[in-house]
């Protein structure tokens, strides 16, 4: 496939009532394993791309590396490749589209992109994130690529306002980051079944949820239009956590 092929799979696996399932990687090695197991699209976890670097997840990992890791899993994996972009190591627009840029020059045909302040505190105000977005878009676009943006909101992360107050909020977030040109809307630490489907039904996006404790089922969540499912960090920590068991029967 070409990468414009793999952009436009990549935007026609987000179906309502049948979520994309993606299992983040985050190196080739893990890429391939996951390809081999039958994903669909590969895409990375930037806490686990930092983590196997020996560096903490918001941007401390150097970009060079960043981008390094996403152009050897492009270079070995015949599949879609979304990557885990943080906040695009910018504040402003301008560095922030050379950043996309080169990504998608290495193979991606994706990216996440966070609504939070990385090294700062805070979410961006609306606007502003919006902007930030409008100018990925206009980046992409000049490639002649149309790259799916999964605008992240991070409203529901650590301790944030009251999920029931933040929904509201966070669809405002949504309609801006829509017309922004995001392709996606992402809602990690968003639990409550009823709120997913407000969210669901009022994005006007394909919603992303991120799994684990106290989120509903996978069959759950497809029932209720949940369209792109990311399983986060959990595969690197459970890798991880095989690895050290079993290295410690080695040196028995």
């Amino acid at each position: 496939m070409t990468q414009v092929e793999k952009a436009k799979l990549f935007a026609s696996l987000h179906a309502t009532g049948s979520p994309l399932i993606l299992y983040n990687v985050w190196d080739a090695g893990s890429a391939k394993a996951v390809l081999g197991a039958g994903a669909k699209a590969i895409a990375t976890s930037s806490w686990a791309v930092a983590e196997a670097q020996g560096y903490r997840d918001g941007e401390i990992i150097p970009l060079a590396e960043v981008e390094r890791v996403a152009a050897r899993i492009a270079a070995v994996v015949d599949a879609p490749l979304t990557v885990d972009f943080e906040g695009g190591y910018a504040e402003d627009e301008d560095e922030l589209a050379a950043n996309v840029s080169r990504l998608v020059a290495l193979g991606a045909v994706g990216i996440n992109f966070e609504d939070r302040v990385v090294q700062g505190p805070g979410l961006y105000p609306i606007d502003r994130q919006a902007r930030r977005i409008a100018a990925i878009r206009e980046a992409a676009d000049n490639l002649g690529l149309p790259l799916f943006i999964n605008a992240r909101t991070d409203l529901f992360l650590g301790r944030g306002p009251d999920p029931e107050v933040a929904i509201g909020e966070a669809l405002d977030r949504a309609e801006a980051y829509r017309e922004a040109g995001a392709s996606g809307f992402f809602v990690p630490g968003l639990r409550d079944e009823r709120l997913i489907g407000r969210a669901v039904e009022g994005a006007g996006l394909p919603v992303n949820v991120l799994t684990g404790e106290g989120v509903p089922a996978q069959r759950r969540l497809a029932e209720l239009g949940v369209a792109r499912l990311s399983h986060g960090s959990s595969p690197y920590v459970q890798a991880t956590a095989t690895l050290t068991e079993a290295a410690r029967y080695a040196f028995f």
